[in-house]
């Protein structure tokens, strides 16, 4: 907030957008709207944080079937273009930018050059939205955005569900909900319906390929993970 200028307002849109896209999630926990006030009103966790920053913790659960050789079991699979798996210091006083998730930014890079693509060829993503700015983090990590420039782009309403790089369609942590040991495979499955054309009343338009961002531990370790036809 201090160095790029990002808002409450900003911190809280990310929010209210990610509740709009649960409701046509028939699996997300929270199927309800909010707006950028009441985010902003809600209960105090750790100034400027809000209580409806936070992504909730969740029961549910997730599979994948991951086969060398997919056609076996179905005719329509999806493959895993190119993955990355990176590592950051725990602490996040001990880097050097605490702003920018560096271990995500590494295993993009990796994910991306696996795959043969860039940032401009991701179509949707599903990113680790555990607290809200953590998804405007996660623009700039994934270099869909450049370093303190996230909130632009999130201002500009290229992540919405209409834009033209729609972010965390099926409500993200934030709303779909945040089953911690099933998460990342969560998000996988999403960006899979969406790759499929079976994401129902949220399925996106000509999706051919997707990513997934899932950190942990304060981005200690993240994994980044293109997903193609």
């Amino acid at each position: 907030m201090e160095k790029y200028g990002a808002t409450e307002d900003d911190f809280a849109l990310v929010a209210v957008k990610n509740h709009k896209n649960a409701m046509r999630n028939p699996w997300a926990q929270f199927h309800k709207e909010f707006t950028v006030e009441a985010v902003k009103n809600s209960a105090v966790i750790a100034s400027p944080i809000k209580l409806l920053h936070c992504s909730p913790i969740t029961d549910g659960a997730a599979a994948l079937l991951l086969s060398g050789e997919p056609r076996k079991y179905t005719d329509t699979p999806v493959y895993i273009k190119g993955m990355g798996v990176a590592y950051d210091t725990m602490n996040v006083f001990q880097r050097e930018d605490p702003t920018f998730i560096k271990a995500s930014n590494t295993a993009a890079r990796t994910a991306y050059e696996s795959a043969k693509m860039d940032p401009r060829d991701i179509q949707v993503a599903e990113v680790h939205d555990a607290f809200s700015p953590c998804e405007i983090m996660a623009y700039e990590a994934l270099g869909f955005a450049k370093k303190g420039e996230g909130i632009n782009l999130l201002r500009s309403g290229r992540t919405m569900a209409d834009g033209d790089l729609p972010v965390n369609v099926s409500g993200g942590l934030k709303a779909k909900g945040h089953p911690v040991g099933a998460t990342g495979v969560g998000m996988m499955v999403e960006v899979y319906l969406q790759l499929l054309g079976k994401a129902g009343e949220r399925q996106l338009q000509g999706v051919e390929r997707g990513l997934v961002e899932n950190h942990g531990g304060t981005g200690a370790t993240a994994v980044v993970t293109v997903l193609g036809r």
